[in-house]
């Protein structure tokens, strides 16, 4: 996520705070300055970050449990809206889902019971009521604090913790496509419910249903897109006719290739058809603006475009590409030649047309014959 830096490493995570969450520290801290004065002001900040040390600890009740099926997450960020804990992938097994989903809120239930039975917290109707209220007993609001985060996060909306919940148990009945669709729907319906609570009660609810109908829509396409794939070959879904260029290519000559054919990416390959680097469009026409046509088309080129082999999985192919956020991935045959590319249009091409005709094979509808060498200079 952009605009977020690291402030350290927990267990091989890099923890993150996004600046708007500075931001947050930062209003909070002056209004109550403002309102109650500098001990208020202490008070609050203090139950602010103490809030999210617990918010940071339920992240990684879910990254301990992930990473005992072998699932690691680099990054773990903390906004104002939450903790967002990148696991490398969800797992499909809907019993290890289920383990995963649960450990988040068991850690808010391990932090209020310690809270209650050893520090002595108690809580009444004030400590969820008046939950800001800096003159109130600090642990009672931290224990209230993770009471709400255990009901909040175990609300079936998918894809909180009780909305992945709810899809590990429907996937133990169905598949696992069908259990994300409707715990998918279940979720954009309660995205939409907070955000009309949000409009008569809290603003942050609109945001929070914002992200749950964004993310909601996003993993259900992704589950079908990958269970639309989940026999083809990068090979069968590659665009396998593709225009070149030479390294010694200039900018007038991607211009051309650009205008001739439909294509946005274009691979430098040497003499032996290995690929150099890739020139976009979207590199080439801020290029033109400020250099000449004769400009090399190198000065211009990606580097480090991540490659897999045309026999591999599409499943792979597709995460590396979403992962590598790479405009496109380079496929090759054996010898190390560019066979195709894969990109995340022609993804959605392979995507409706296993959506149309699930049987459909994919070779017969992908063209055939490989990489149109047109080099130039």
């Amino acid at each position: 996520m952009i605009w977020s830096f690291p402030i350290g490493v927990v267990a091989g995570t890099v923890v993150k705070i996004h600046v708007t969450f500075v931001l947050f520290l930062v209003w909070i801290a002056g209004a109550t300055w403002r309102a109650g004065g500098f001990e208020a002001a202490l008070t609050t900040t203090l139950f602010v970050l103490l809030l999210f040390a617990c918010v940071l600890a339920h992240e990684f009740g879910h990254i301990f449990a992930a990473r005992r099926y072998g699932i690691r997450t680099p990054t773990v960020i903390l906004s104002p809206i939450g903790g967002i804990a990148s696991l490398e992938r969800i797992p499909e097994d809907p019993r290890q889902e289920l383990v995963v989903a649960v450990a988040g809120p068991a850690v808010n239930v391990v932090i209020a019971v310690v809270l209650f039975l050893v520090l002595g917290a108690t809580l009444d109707t004030a400590s969820f009521v008046e939950i800001e209220n800096p003159g109130l007993s600090l642990l009672a609001r931290l224990a209230a604090v993770n009471v709400i985060l255990v009901v909040f996060n175990l609300i079936p909306a998918f894809p909180m913790d009780g909305g992945r919940v709810l899809r590990a148990l429907l996937a133990m009945r169905m598949p696992h496509a069908r259990a994300t669709r409707i715990a998918g729907r279940i979720g954009q319906a309660a995205a939409v419910a907070f955000a009309v609570i949000g409009l008569f009660w809290n603003p942050i609810l609109i945001v929070i249903a914002i992200f749950v109908y964004l993310a909601a829509s996003a993993e259900v396409e992704q589950v079908q897109m990958k269970s639309a794939t989940r026999d083809a070959t990068v090979g069968e879904a590659m665009v396998s006719v593709v225009e070149t260029l030479s390294p010694g290519a200039t900018l007038d000559d991607a211009v051309e290739c650009l205008i001739r054919t439909s294509q946005k990416e274009f691979p430098v390959l040497d003499g032996a058809g290995r690929p150099r680097g890739l020139v976009t469009r979207d590199a080439l026409i801020p290029a033109l603006r400020h250099g000449s046509p004769a400009d090399p088309v190198l000065d211009v080129m990606t580097r480090d475009i991540p490659e897999i082999a045309e026999g591999a999985p599409l499943a792979e192919g597709m995460r590396i590409l979403s992962t590598s956020r790479a405009p496109a991935l380079f496929v090759l045959d054996p010898a190390g030649r560019l066979a195709g590319l894969l990109t995340r249009e022609n993804l959605a091409e392979v995507m409706m047309v296993r959506e149309a005709r699930p049987d459909w094979p994919l070779h017969a509808s992908r063209g055939s014959g490989g990489w149109k060498d047109h080099t130039y200079g």
